[in-house]
């Protein structure tokens, strides 16, 4: 079966070349009671939450804006509501912990091996759910100077660094000529092996990714594309086309999409997602559990909602399509991976086990003496690993 992607129709009155311009779409986001009133039936919880000015900024790209004004459920991801302003829960200013794991400004090493890199806190559009709001919409833009050359020294002395994710806000807000610098810089440093791009561009200004962008991409390969679609709503044909360019120009697309109460907590909806992602050769990545920032409390589903959709997947859904359930532990304990438990007892030498369909069956030890292989070729990679010191404050 082939999947229908629809077109996303311009406002009335906007020019189709005015439309597929990212600049446009930059300069003309939806940020007021005013904007968002024109094209949407705004709710009396949602007026009060523009009224009481919200401390995370609202700003919607027009064609996200287009999209959500079709579905309740993209919607609820831009539009703000008054359940934002209400206190109670979990709700943390940063739920990860990334202060205390920041050597430098806008770096955050967490795990020995890879260094997220905030270079810049701006966005088209801001999640209602998001995770960073301590950081994100600040109006820092591109990295200054002075914090640049710092992260760069300090990657270029963390030598068991392998991989740099570009995070922010949003990297591909930066021009094509800033975000060059970046990769021509990360490049230049020799045991930096592999960069990844989080972006929700693809998502919520497809029409940012031009040609150009992809050329710039493949050219410091191996780069990553990791893109955030929470929603087959938010596949239209305009996404679609981008994913296909990027990977037919060799870019790899990961997605990460987050589990939000309302919106796609339901495995038909993270199936319908997942199915068409693969289709477009797009590997659904993570699942994540809702971290809890401020005014995120109603977004969030709880372990065992999560656990069960993933559940009702596992077995009818590809090992291709199925996305890893996750959850990053509050104040920076790292990325724990959730699994539905299928074994049902372990007795001496066996293990016993309970199918996704119901089936059991017992997996007995091997009664063998394990032998250690050669890693002598591999024994100093490792050991580098091991002993890196990172991060933490």
């Amino acid at each position: 079966m082939k999947f229908h992607f629809a077109k996303t129709e311009p406002f009335p009155g906007v020019a189709n070349a005015d439309w597929n311009s990212w600049a446009w779409q930059f300069k003309h986001g939806l940020v007021s009671l005013e904007d968002f009133a024109r094209h949407f039936d705004l709710r009396p919880d949602e007026r009060l939450a523009f009224q009481d000015k919200p401390s995370f900024q609202i700003r919607s790209t027009p064609y996200y804006a287009a999209l959500a004004a079709r579905s309740e459920a993209v919607r609820r991801m831009i539009v703000p509501t008054a359940q934002e302003l209400a206190d109670g829960g979990q709700q943390v200013s940063d739920p990860l912990g990334e202060r205390k794991h920041s050597p430098r400004e806008r770096l955050i090493h967490r795990y020995p091996d890879r260094v997220l890199f905030l270079v810049t806190d701006q966005c088209s559009l801001y999640c209602r759910y998001c995770l960073r709001k301590h950081f994100t919409g600040q109006d820092q833009a591109f990295v200054g100077s002075k914090d640049y050359e710092a992260a760069l020294s300090y990657l270029s002395g963390a030598h068991g660094v392998r991989e740099v994710i570009l995070s922010g806000g949003d990297p591909l807000t930066l021009g094509d000529s800033r975000l060059e610098r970046v990769l021509h810089d990360l490049r230049a440093i020799e045991h930096i092996e592999i960069i990844r791009v989080g972006t929700r561009m693809p998502v919520v200004c497809p029409m940012r990714v031009t040609d150009e962008t992809v050329k710039l991409l493949q050219k410091y390969k191996p780069v990553y594309l990791m893109t955030h679609f929470n929603h087959p709503r938010e596949l239209s044909y305009e996404a679609a086309e981008v994913i296909e360019r990027l990977v037919d120009q060799g870019v790899p697309v990961f997605n990460q999409m987050v589990l939000l109460n309302g919106v796609n907590n339901h495995p038909a909806l993270v199936q319908a997602l997942s199915r068409r992602l693969v289709y477009l050769r797009a590997k659904p990545y993570y699942m994540f559990q809702c971290d809890p920032s401020p005014g995120s409390e109603h977004f969030r589903t709880s372990v065992e909602e999560s656990l069960e959709i993933q559940r009702e997947l596992w077995g009818r859904l590809s090992g291709l399509a199925m996305p890893n359930l996750s959850l990053d532990i509050p104040g920076g304990g790292g990325k724990v991976g959730l699994v539905p438990n299928f074994e049902t007892s372990v007795a001496e030498g066996e293990r016993h086990y309970r199918g996704w369909d119901g089936q059991e069956g017992v997996y007995q030890e091997p009664a063998i003496t394990a032998i250690a292989p050669d890693f002598s070729e591999y024994s100093s990679e490792w050991e580098s690993l091991k002993g890196q010191s990172y991060g933490r404050q």
